[in-house]
This record gives structure tokens, C-alpha cells and sequence, in this order.
């Protein structure tokens, strides 16, 4: 199978060095280390999504306006602290399927997700555009190769099989609950009807939390972010902490990208936000129409996925 596209070569310099200063800071004592050489070489920032507008621009008149707008809008009023606690006590079990990573790959071949403003387009393609762009410009850290692979896949929850979730369930910006509502969080204005917004237990800065709690002790909204954090980690993967750090908060774009909640936020979480936001570039600047030739490069990733993974994992 081939993924038909066409790659943008025009980029952004001033996003370019924002990323390599992020490289040229990282150690790490786990054993993985950037090598800040190789920051993006060869990455070329696209200077517009498949809509010719700016990435994540939420305002942009395009077709698909109105029901990223409506996801948003469900999301901020259902994301609340009692639901995500009852949908994580009830997908915990991991009692709904048996089956391998690639095999979960393949059925995102059915998945398009409603609050990407960027791309239409089904996830396989979205996947593995990610992956081989981290794989070109970081060959010596598999890991982060295969973390690019599966940090989407549990948008299997939009499938009947899983549950058939509605999309405000599944995809979407993160953002924690139990605590106030960051401003900076996409479509904040429609998180006035959520139960949470008035609840003085959930209304302050810290809500139930304390300072530098760490961010594993916050409870996020429910999606395919911390579903895949769970099956990764219920299944005893052997992925590095970065790694689940990376697929659990890859869409809390209000701590990535404008800084909100660091007081929540932990030393070994420091370290790992300087991986994600080395991965964020890679996440939402593949979103072009990149050519990817599937079955020249499933091998490579079927021997990750045995280095990394059981042959078969419970979902």
C-alpha cells in the first residue's frame, strides 16, 4: 500500500531555532541523549497545513470550522473530573481485544479525526509520516521512532469495538481537571457550562493538587492520549519514561507550547518536556501530503515494535 502526497518544502526559520535550542539543553541520566548535532537536519517546517492556512488556526474560515468548533464545545462541557475518573477505572481493564500494534495501525485506516484543523485525512498516513521524519533527522533513537508510530493509536476508541466513543471523547487538546481552566486552552469560552467551572474544589490554580505534584498525579481529560499511556503501560512495554510521557501528554498544548501548569509539574517532568516538545514539531509539522511507501517501511517497524512491545497486547 502506498500513501499518495505532496511534500511542502518551504519552512519557518525562526520554529527551526526555537527546537534547536530546546536539543542543545537536553542530558538526560536514563540513557537517552539527544545528539544535538543532529537537531532537525533535514526537517523542513511546512509554511502552511493542507488548507493553506496557519497550523492550529482555530479561526481560519475552512470547511472544516465548524465541527472542530463543536468537538471543542462538547469536550469542555463533558470532560469532567467524575467522568474521566469512571472512563479510566472502566478502560483499565484492558478486556476488550487482543491484538498486535501494526494491527491497530491498520484499523486507524478508518479514523479521521474532527478536531484536527490541519488534516482530513485518515491516520495511518498521519502516523507514519511522524515517524519517518523523526526516524530521518534522529536514526540512532528508535524509541522516539517507534513513539511516533503509536502516539495516535488509541483513536481506536472512536471505533465500535472499543466503544464507539464520540469524537469529544477521543481526540482533541488536553488539559487537566480537578484545577481552573488554563486561558490558553483552545476554545477556553465554552468550558463556562462545564459542572467543573463553578465547583470551588476545582475552580483555583492548584484545585485538589499541590505544588509539583507531578503530572502523573493530575487527572487529564479522557482520550486517545491517556488511553495509549495505559495500554503502554499495562502491557509492561519497555519504552523509556520519555516515551510514555511523549504519547500521554502530546496534545497538552497549553504546558507545551504556552507554558500553562508547570507549578504542577515535577523534576523528572521537566526532563521529559524537553523530549515532547522536540517530538511536537515532528507531530503536527508532518501534517503535509508526504509520500510513504507502507510496505517498504513496515518492516523497520515491526522489528520495534518486537524490541519494545509483546507480540500481542490487551486493549
Amino acid at each position: 500500500m502506498t500513501i499518495n502526497a505532496q511534500q511542502h518544502n518551504h519552512g519557518s526559520e525562526v520554529e527551526d531555532k526555537k527546537t534547536d535550542s530546546v536539543a542543545d539543553d537536553l542530558f538526560s541520566d536514563s540513557g537517552v541523549v539527544v545528539p544535538k548535532s543532529a537537531a532537525n537536519d533535514g526537517f523542513v517546517v511546512p509554511g502552511s497545513n493542507a488548507f493553506g492556512n496557519s497550523f492550529r488556526d482555530y479561526h481560519a474560515e475552512t470547511e472544516r470550522k465548524k465541527i472542530v468548533e463543536e468537538l471543542y464545545r462538547l469536550s469542555h462541557i463533558n470532560q469532567t473530573y467524575d467522568f474521566v475518573k469512571k472512563m479510566r477505572e472502566a478502560y483499565k481493564k484492558m478486556d476488550r481485544v487482543e491484538m498486535s500494534i501494526w494491527e491497530c495501525c491498520e484499523l486507524l485506516n478508518d479514523v479521521v479525526d474532527d478536531s484536527d484543523p490541519d488534516l482530513d485525512e485518515p491516520q495511518m498516513e498521519h502516523l507514519l509520516q511522524t515517524a519517518e521524519a523523526i526516524r530521518r533527522d534522529y536514526p540512532d533513537e528508535d524509541w522516539l521512532h517507534l513513539t511516533g508510530l503509536i502516539h495516535d493509536l488509541g483513536k481506536v476508541l472512536l471505533l465500535p469495538s472499543f466503544g464507539g466513543l464520540p469524537q469529544w471523547a477521543v481526540v482533541g487538546d488536553t488539559f487537566p481537571l480537578g484545577c481552573a481552566f488554563d486561558e490558553s486552552i483552545v476554545h477556553h469560552e465554552f468550558f463556562k457550562d462545564s459542572p467543573d467551572y463553578n465547583n470551588p474544589a476545582y475552580n483555583t490554580k492548584h484545585g485538589v493538587y499541590t505544588e509539583g505534584c507531578g503530572l502523573e498525579n493530575v487527572l487529564m481529560s479522557w482520550g486517545h492520549d491517556d488511553y495509549m499511556y495505559l495500554v503502554a503501560k499495562e502491557n509492561e512495554t519497555t519504552l523509556p519514561p520519555a516515551a510514555l510521557f511523549i504519547i500521554r501528554y502530546h496534545s497538552f498544548y497549553a504546558l507545551h507550547k504556552a507554558g500553562a501548569y508547570k507549578h504542577l509539574m515535577n523534576e523528572e517532568d521537566v526532563e521529559n518536556l524537553k523530549w515532547l516538545q522536540i517530538f511536537n514539531k515532528y507531530d503536527l509539522y508532518s501534517k503535509s501530503k508526504v509520500r510513504i511507501e507502507v510496505e517498504k517501511v513496515k518492516p523497520y517497524y515491526q522489528s520495534l515494535i518486537e524490541k519494545y512491545f509483546p507480540s500481542k497486547l490487551k486493549w
